[in-house]
């Protein structure tokens, strides 16, 4: 039937109403998800693709939306299943009396499945541990209905497409549509092949002692090939340090953390050498497998301690898509840094439609600069910084231009397609920024770490200019101190709290009043001064924000919280990461201290795959997080926000142009004994001990001054 539904933009955000078939966005909270960028699985605990947003996709497509495996009259009682890693799954289940003699199970099924780049395996073992000879016929059941990402995405129901007989060694099924083909095969062979019911059945005859197994391989493929294909798999764009921690929680979510961003890696097929070509992170699966820009930049930054090669790799795969005219339909202006980048055109609602490469992000811009600029301090080659500096004044010319645009000096955004995003900072849902009567802002807005963004890139795009003799150094540091003189006059407000910035302006240049997570985003930017920083780290530790396991992106005391609002009162764990790094940038460690624990409490909740999001309930509430139904799992920044924490408890800092790396652990008593090796800075390795008596052992490269507190 028809239903009228919300459905979300780009990133998640709730925007609009859409009639589809079938209604509702499926929920992934509990699902299984293996990865390897483009591709990637969904299915239930018990392993089974039994309906909803289940099933093995690549490039945003549906290869297969159905694998349910049964035993003629036989029950099949799932008990257990889950990650190995971030691309393998296994899933156990006991044919329930077969073969058994005493009240212990004899004869278990136990499914194996490994995903990589245009390809899922699956692995069917039944094994008899019992003491009698048993026989039972198996049947896989498999379908399509090559859906896109979208239609799974609002629920659509699609008829299944009818399959044919593969043409392979082994004997299995193959679907085509469009310019999408799959194909499926059985090795051995199946005893009986059901072509139009999609059945492949196996006849199994099983001595005491013995196992039978059967491989099922699906592949996948565009015709003209993938949009951004997997990379090398041996060509890693960082290092994996080696973490011991008294808190081995911070351990496994490292792990865990990196497994996953692994398998989000993708190449720009642009790049001009393809044996090594320039890799990003996807912003997350399964809703947003390609490449974003501002997830990919802040990913991309997160992960500078460990190399700098995914930053090089980021900022030139956004520099060559760097926008160079001026097109409202995709928001392309001169300069500006893209949104996303899709197949085909993405249509969200009749009101609501994103043109394949979407320029509609007021942010991306200013984080590509600071990305470059951290990436210089952290090591990255100056050739390398040389050849991208074009594109860095291109992008602050951006800046300017979209500040002098409003005639009060902030960036600001509005849609200018009728058909775009209409709030384009990181929380783009059409309801997150308001006032705090719960009135929403009129457009143009200006966002509050959209200035803090613009602030640290003006000076960190002034250090790029001076260090390599190009003009315009002064002009832009003066820049940055007129735009924090105009912020402190014009965004500061005041409650029965105390003073604390607006969340943004609104059209009229009026405060949209909000208290929000956006505090952390100003801190340690150098926007704010001792004062201001000290007014918002009280503000980030109080129990409105503080729900102990990370910030809401809305104050529970205002009106309309909802601690299942997408931007309204959710935990985002990369906004608190940013939160702890930025409190510990602007000397407040015990209030970051707080909040990490609180990432800490909520990664052990979601067996170290922290989700893009989750409910803002807070710990009064009980001691596990609630999830987010809807939410990617795992996200990029989500999953960097671990090395982000890392680098926040070690107080990492890196100036390899100045010769130095700092090393100012405040914040590592919480998990010393601390050793971390395998660092990188400057192409060289780094390793840091923290003793539990808080002594601060720091190897570096011997060109390198170490800088300790």
């Amino acid at each position: 039937m028809d239903m009228t539904v919300k459905t979300q933009d780009p990133n998640g955000s709730v925007t609009a109403s859409v009639s589809a078939v079938g209604g509702l966005q499926p929920f992934l909270h509990d699902a299984v998800v293996t990865l390897c960028a483009p591709s990637l699985v969904i299915s239930q605990a018990s392993g089974q693709f039994s309906g909803g947003a289940d099933g093995f996709y690549h490039g945003d497509r549906r290869a297969l939306s159905r694998l349910m495996v049964a035993a003629e009259g036989i029950a099949l009682a799932p008990v257990h299943g889950g990650l190995r890693g971030a691309h393998r799954a296994d899933f156990r289940a006991i044919l329930r009396g077969v073969g058994e003699v005493t009240a212990d199970p004899a004869v278990a099924l136990h499914r194996r499945r490994r995903t990589a780049a245009g390809r899922m395996e699956e692995v069917f073992e039944v094994t008899n541990a019992g003491v009698e000879h048993v026989h039972l016929r198996l049947t896989v059941t498999v379908g399509t209905d090559l859906a896109t990402m979208q239609q799974v995405k609002s629920g659509q129901v699609l008829e299944p497409v009818p399959p044919q007989v593969a043409d392979a060694d082994g004997i299995g099924l193959s679907w085509t549509a469009d310019d999408f083909a799959v194909s499926l095969v059985s090795v051995p062979a199946p005893d009986v092949l059901q072509v139009p019911a999609g059945q492949l059945s196996y006849d199994i005859d099983l001595r005491p002692g013995d196992s039978w197994s059967a491989t099922l391989n699906c592949a996948a493929a565009y015709a003209d090939g993938d949009q951004f294909p997997a990379p090398p798999g041996d060509q890693l764009p960082w290092r994996i340090p080696a973490v011991r921690s008294a808190d081995r929680r911070l351990e496994w979510w490292l792990q865990q953390s990196l497994a996953d961003l692994d398998r989000l890696r993708l190449a720009d097929p642009q790049s001009p050498d393809p044996g090594r070509p320039d890799q990003f992170l996807a912003a997350g699966a399964p809703w947003f497998l390609t490449l974003f820009g501002r997830d990919s930049l802040w990913a991309a930054r997160m992960l500078l301690p460990l190399g700098t090669d995914l930053a090089a790799g980021t900022l030139r795969t956004l520099a060559r898509r760097q926008g160079a005219v001026t097109d409202p339909a995709t928001e392309e202006q001169p300069g500006k840094i893209l949104h996303e980048v899709r197949r085909d055109t993405l249509q969200l609602t009749d009101a609501l439609s994103l043109p394949p490469v979407y320029y509609g992000t007021v942010d991306a811009t200013s984080l590509w600069i600071t990305l470059l600029h951290d990436a210089w301090r952290w090591g990255l080659p100056p050739g390398e910084v040389e050849q991208l500096l074009p594109h860095a004044e291109s992008a602050l010319a951006w800046m300017r231009s979209q500040a002098d645009a409003g005639g009060d000096g902030f960036l600001k955004y509005a849609d200018h397609s009728g058909q775009g995003l209409s709030n384009q900072g990181w929380k783009d849902s059409d309801d997150s920024i308001r006032h705090r009567d719960g009135r929403l802002a009129t457009a143009p807005i200006a966002l509050c770490e959209v200035q803090a963004y613009a602030y640290e890139a003006a000076r960190g795009g002034a250090s790029l200019l001076r260090a390599f003799g190009r003009r315009g150094a002064e002009q832009w540091e003066e820049w940055a101190e007129q735009l924090a003189d105009r912020f402190r006059k014009h965004f500061w407000v005041e409650d029965e709290s105390g003073p604390y910035p607006a969340v943004a302006l609104d059209r009229d240049g009026r405060p949209a009043d909000a208290v929000t997570s956006g505090f952390g985003h100003l801190l340690g930017t150098g926007l704010l001064n001792a004062e201001e920083s000290a007014l918002l780290a009280a503000r980030l530790t109080g129990p409105d924000l503080d729900a102990g396991h990370g910030l809401r992106t809305l104050s529970s005391d205002s009106v309309g919280f909802n601690p299942y609002g997408y931007h309204t009162g959710s935990i985002w764990p990369h906004d608190t990461a940013i939160a702890v790094h930025g409190l510990v940038r602007a000397g407040f460690p015990d209030a970051a201290a707080s909040l990490a624990q609180g990432l800490l409490t909520a990664s052990t909740a979601f067996d170290a795959r922290l989700p893009e999001l989750f409910a803002g309930h807070g710990t009064e509430a009980g001691p596990r997080p609630a999830p987010y139904p809807a939410s990617c799992r795992p996200q990029a920044w989500a999953a960097t926000a671990s090395v982000l924490v890392l680098q926040a408890a070690l107080g990492l800092d890196a100036d390899v142009p100045a010769g130095t790396v700092t090393v100012t652990p405040s914040l590592a008593a919480a998990y010393a004994p601390l050793t971390v090796t395998g660092l990188q800075v400057g192409g060289g390795r780094l390793d840091v001990r923290v003793t539990a008596g808080g002594t601060v052992n720091v190897t570096a490269p011997e060109w390198l001054t170490v800088v300790t507190r």
